[in-house]
């Protein structure tokens, strides 16, 4: 699961044998921390596709991510977003995804020869 947050960019996962812990994961350093903590221990791996992984209680991880829901105070998330490299990657990403969407953003008619309906 990719969690786009204000402060940081992660990626959650299962931790492979071990059901009660999932696997976070980020691009950026103190990414994790500044979600969970600076007192998380955060390991830095090379050749991986994410480079900072943290393996904490699903619990512990619900509930950080449950707390950044209820404290939700912005009317547009990007324009929440401080860091100018964070807001830019973000911005990618809405321009991606807006793809998805048969109607443009902003649009009034269904793009010509839209396929990207989703399969369930």
């Amino acid at each position: 699961m990719w969690i786009c947050l204000n402060n940081a960019f992660l990626s959650i996962v299962a931790t492979p044998g071990d059901a009660a812990t999932l696997t976070v994961r980020a691009r950026r350093k103190g990414d994790i921390e500044a979600v969970f903590g600076q007192s998380t221990e955060v390991v830095t791996l090379s050749r991986r596709d994410y480079q900072f992984r943290a393996h904490l209680p699903r619990g512990v991880v619900s509930d950080a991510i449950a707390s950044h829901l209820f404290h939700i105070d912005y009317g547009n998330f990007k324009d929440s977003v401080a860091d100018a490299s964070l807001h830019d990657a973000y911005v990618r990403i809405w321009s991606t995804m807006a793809a998805l969407q048969e109607v443009p953003p902003y649009g009034t008619e269904p793009r010509k020869g839209f396929n990207k309906h989703p399969v369930r």
